[in-house]
């Protein structure tokens, strides 16, 4: 599958930025979640500008050592989950994605095996 257009309708937050923190993709839900900074004109700026001073520093750690970061947030009631992550093409760092998905305020958690 090489077609990718199914990204945009999926539930969730897609952003993604390269090894210098500029935001190269979004996807439809990352657009509307960040509409009131721009939507789709963040594409091409800098992850820097849109955050605070020790966000900024989390950010350049992630990137410097190609770090994972996971946490939850709550804000007006919803609930998310954002998954930061590096990604690579070949081999080679290309910068980070970040997945956001709205979860339930409880949610099971199932141990196995």
């Amino acid at each position: 599958m090489t077609n990718f257009q199914f990204l945009n309708e999926v539930p969730f937050a897609i952003t993604v930025c390269d090894k210098n923190g500029i935001i190269l993709e979004m996807n439809d839900k990352s657009a509307v979640t960040f509409a009131k900074d721009g939507g789709r004109e963040l594409i091409g700026r800098s992850l820097l500008d849109c955050h605070p001073e020790d966000a900024r520093r989390q950010i350049l750690e992630m990137i410097d050592k190609q770090l994972v970061n996971v946490y939850t947030i709550e804000k007006k009631g919803v609930k998310k989950l954002i998954y930061q992550c590096p990604w690579y093409q070949n081999g080679e760092f290309g910068g980070l994605v970040e997945l956001s998905l709205e979860i339930p305020l409880k949610l099971p958690n199932y141990i196995r095996g």
